[in-house]
């Protein structure tokens, strides 16, 4: 893009002096600004000590100045159209954004220094004043830190007064980022080229993504989640244009010029700088009805007309709805917008009046788009909705607490689409699936405690590492545990509370503690929430349960996959448990105790369950004779086993083989009642913990009987519904939907013949060919054919099934090129390059191609997602050349913010190694046994 502007000089020299003032006064202000600046020769004040007169002394912002509000002013100069015309120049697009901003403080200690952050703006005409006194203060010193504080310094000829009100007026200018984050650009098409060289369907638009700390690179700021302050904002846009932000927009636009208009917008409520939000583009909204929130979702003119945007619309209000109901607290504007984007780093940004969305995962297209793509929808909406809440209206004082915004929006996603889609039947299924996510990754002695210490998280990529499955999954884990143990009546009252107090407010864990703890005194007062919390939140790590059925004893220990490291680390354990149909009341298991329970005695030959319905943020292993009854019952009658329990004890059984606390024979022996099985939370259990088999052994002797094994387990499921899926069509019932394409899914990866001739036959038809090609043993035309529709579709999801698909080939060529693909922004958006060479990685094909691709090209591929990268690209590894491999890419490349990843890559491939060498001869005889 071209940096230059077709703005003219003397709009531009108007835009850089703006100030409070109305839009109408824009010009005339020109004047006014320098006049002021003229006669301000102030009398000097008396200085007051300061303590914060130098660089201080570690990353955080000093606390003795506190921003109350902001205005702010911005200007992108791009273009949304760049209509090619015959014999006349057109414009080239820019990168450029100006703008300046005031932010009104008050001081709480005296000090001639005010430290903010700016990062990548040229900064300049800085103006203080007192707005007690009117009276000027004259700058002596601005300089921005080239560091990693990104510091603007500006000192001061005399000290502001503890107490005093100020105000700082600062002009700047800066460039649309090229990436994903603070003020970016993102393209798109609307409507059919012409031509194969047609660019006048192109069109651009600007979008922001602030979190965690890139509000610096669109304007200075007090960019730390404590310092709130209300923003009142006006954005320049061109006239063909809509601009939406954070607050209500006051009276429309503001013509200014042919080209230009300007739209202001109302003060928000205090937020964090990270939740500022502004979009420009010829987006257009759906409205939502009957809502006493003004609801609208935006999207391309073209999705938007087509209805892509109406489920999305629909839901919103009846989720805002569930939240306000819950919370007894309104959401605090008259007006929600959401848009649906091109590019977008994350699934969804819940900005406080404007969540950001990746189209993708917000539009629905009857006919094309899945079913299911409506559970995707629900759940993301759900969760940045939560974030209205939780995160924006109450927020944690430091990222080291994240969770407290994270862990509670996924807790809440997995209520509010159970109360407003219990056609879905997605609670109990996503609650157990983010329990298993986070146990694996918190297996490793490499793992972090959820609540890490501020000195801990100091820079950018240290606040990065915390957006990760500990910080979600762990996070709602623990909440899970916590509302069972207090009982959910008296969770919801101490949380209605805490919001309610803590509103516009930061807080901390401990603060979440202080609310439960009253709600559980009022209730039964029995125990220190805190004490109990912390254990979970303050160390890495779970127990794992061991209980003997014969003598009564249980016991905790830290689950680590590497069995041999030592640990001592220990939890206060709240143990729900059944024997046979009969529940036990709450057993507690101390640090350290190693405890006699009546309850834990099995007898006349009956089973014990422990961790009932999955509360419990922990595994368990029992003595062979209990988990012989349990194996037993599940064969016999799996429904008297509660469903989500059906999941664990496969969960628990593979996680504790790989931990080498129990047979590995005991965990394959569990999935044999799976052939009579009709629910999906099993299914996906087991399908889950055969994926590790699957990435250990894909590339040996022992893969050929697994999949005959796992062949004749899912033939009866795939067979019932096969008038269904021959026939392309699904269920009514949701769950039912849910299973099928579970059915299908391990029926076709696992070469059940059905499956693959069902598989070859649509395709053929959809080509309008006759394919004798499998779906794994694509040729070129198949390739090929699948590639053209995806350039060719303008349905996300659609687009996002093609890419999977594409990965599916068994010819290296191919894939290579695949790959080489991901490297054009053009073929492949940014955000799309992670996933893109995560699906190759998958295909036993392409995972070395993976691998060796992602080495060359790390410092273009690592500004997607390097952490799904490092996860995705190693999961085989399972030899020392790879560990060795593996351990110079940690050395050599600069892995941040992916560092701690590559760590638990490392540990996790030595476990592998270990796991491989003592399990493989005896998986592959169990394999044959069973399929003899």
């Amino acid at each position: 893009m071209s940096k230059n502007s077709s703005v003219t000089k003397a709009f531009a020299a108007a835009f850089v002096v703006l100030t409070a003032s109305a839009i109408a006064g824009i010009v005339t202000m020109v004047i006014l600004y320098k006049t002021q600046i003229a006669t301000m020769n102030p009398t000097p004040q008396p200085t007051f000590p300061s303590t914060t007169t130098g660089l201080p002394p570690v990353m955080r912002l000093p606390k003795n100045l506190v921003p109350d509000r902001y205005k702010v002013f911005l200007w992108p100069h791009f273009h949304s159209q760049i209509i090619e015309e015959v014999n006349v120049t057109s414009p080239n697009q820019t990168a450029l954004f100006t703008g300046n901003t005031t932010v009104y403080f008050h001081c709480v200690q005296g000090t001639s220094s005010i430290y903010l952050h700016s990062q990548n703006l040229d900064v300049y005409g800085p103006v203080v004043a007192s707005t007690d006194t009117d009276e000027g203060i004259r700058v002596t010193k601005m300089e921005n830190h080239q560091d990693q504080t990104n510091f603007l310094e500006i000192e001061l000829d005399c000290a502001l007064k503890m107490g005093g009100n100020y105000s700082l007026f600062l002009a700047f200018r800066g460039e649309v980022s090229s990436g994903l984050v603070g003020m970016y650009g993102s393209t798109y098409e609307e409507g059919i080229p012409a031509h194969e060289d047609d660019t006048d369907t192109d069109r651009f638009l600007i979008a922001t993504h602030m979190e965690p700390t890139s509000a610096r690179s669109v304007f200075p700021c007090f960019d730390e989640p404590d310092f709130k302050a209300e923003f009142e904002v006006t954005i320049i846009h061109r006239r063909i244009t809509t601009a939406l932000a954070n607050g209500i927009n006051t009276d429309g636009a503001n013509i200014i010029d042919d080209d230009w208009k300007a739209t202001a917008f109302q003060s928000t409520p205090l937020m964090s700088t990270y939740l500022f939000a502004f979009t420009v583009s010829e987006f257009t909204p759906t409205p939502s009805s009957n809502h006493r929130v003004k609801i609208n979702t935006y999207a391309r003119p073209e999705a938007t007309k087509a209805g892509h945007a109406k489920y999305a619309a629909d839901i919103t209000g009846r989720i805002l709805d569930y939240f306000e109901r819950r919370f007894g607290i309104e959401y605090p504007q008259r007006k929600l917008d959401q848009i649906a984007l091109p590019d977008l780093i994350s699934d969804g940004m819940e900005n406080l009046g404007l969540i950001t969305y990746q189209e993708g995962e917000l539009l629905y297209e009857e006919g094309v788009s899945s079913p299911l793509d409506k559970e995707n929808i629900a759940e993301l909406i759900a969760h940045e909705l939560a974030h209205q809440w939780f995160g924006n209206l109450v927020t944690m004082k430091w990222w080291n607490d994240i969770w407290l915004n994270e862990g509670f929006a996924s807790y809440m996603t997995f209520y509010a689409v159970d109360a407003v889609e219990p056609d879905f039947k997605l609670k109990d299924v996503n609650i157990l699936n983010n329990l298993h996510t986070a146990f694996e990754a918190d297996a490793l002695a490499s793992s972090r405690p959820l609540s890490t210490s501020q000195g801990d998280v100091q820079t950018t990529s240290q606040i990065m590492e915390m957006f990760d499955i500990i910080t979600y999954c762990k996070g709602a884990a623990v909440l899970v545990m916590l509302a069972d143990l207090v009982d959910q009546p008296v969770f919801d009252k101490a949380i209605g509370r805490y919001l309610s107090d803590w509103k516009y407010k930061n807080t901390d864990q401990n603060i979440l503690w202080e609310y439960i703890q009253k709600a559980d005194d009022e209730s039964t007062g029995k125990r220190n929430i805190a004490e109990v919390m912390n254990s979970w939140t303050k160390q890495i790590g779970y127990p794992v349960i061991t209980i003997n059925t014969t003598s009564g004893e249980a016991f905790q220990k830290h689950f680590l996959f590497n069995a041999s490291a030592v640990s001592k680390l220990s939890w206060h354990v709240p143990i729900r448990a059944m024997k046979y149909t009969t529940p036990f009341r709450l057993i507690w298991l101390k640090p350290g105790e190693s405890a006699m329970k009546d309850e834990f005695v099995a007898t006349k030959g009956e089973w014990i369950l422990a961790n009932v319905n999955c509360t419990g943020y922990y595994r368990v292993n029992y003595n062979p004779e209990n988990w012989d009854r349990l194996m037993t019952q599940l064969q016999k009658d799996p429904r008297r086993i509660p469903l989500m329990n059906r999941g664990q004890l496969i969960d628990d059984a593979f996680n504790l083989a790989r931990a080498k606390l129990v047979n590995v024979t005991l965990a394959l022996n569990l999935t044999r009642f799976i052939r009579n099985e009709t629910e999906l939370i099993p299914w996906a259990a087991t399908m889950s913990n055969l994926g590790y088999f699957v990435r250990m052994f894909d590339r040996s002797e022992v893969y050929g009987p697994m999949q005959m094994y796992l062949r004749n387990q899912v033939k009866g499921l795939y067979n019932s519904f096969s008038n269904y899926t021959d026939n392309s069509t699904v269920p009514t019932d949701h769950s039912s939907q849910q299973i099928q394409i579970k059915a299908i899914d391990v029926a076709c990866s696992n070469e059940l013949p059905e499956c693959i001739e069902m598989a070859q036959h649509m395709y053929a038809d959809l080509m309008k060919i006759n394919s004798t090609n499998n779906c794994g043993s694509w040729g070129e035309g198949e390739w090929e054919f699948a590639w053209d529709l995806y350039l060719r579709s303008s349905d996300v999801s659609e687009r996002d099934r093609l890419r999977r698909a594409l990965s599916c080939t068994k010819k290296i060529w191919l894939l290579s090129r695949y790959l080489d693909y991901t490297l054009d922004p053009e073929l492949i958006r940014m955000m799309e390059v992670a996933s893109s060479i995560s699906y190759v990685s998958r295909n036993v094909a392409g995972q070395a191609l993976a691998w060796n691709f992602i080495r060359a090209h790390w410092n273009y591929v690592k500004h997607g997602d390097p952490v799904m990268l490092i996860e995705e690209v190693t999961g085989r590894f399972s030899t020392q050349f790879e560990l060795e491999e593996l351990e110079r890419f940690a050395m050599d490349y600069d892995l941040v913010p992916a560092s701690r990843v590559a760590y638990q890559a490392i540990e996790q491939t030595a476990v592998n190694i270990q796991w491989v060498s003592q399990n493989k001869d005896v998986i592959l005889e169990w394999f044959e046994r069973e399929t003899a």
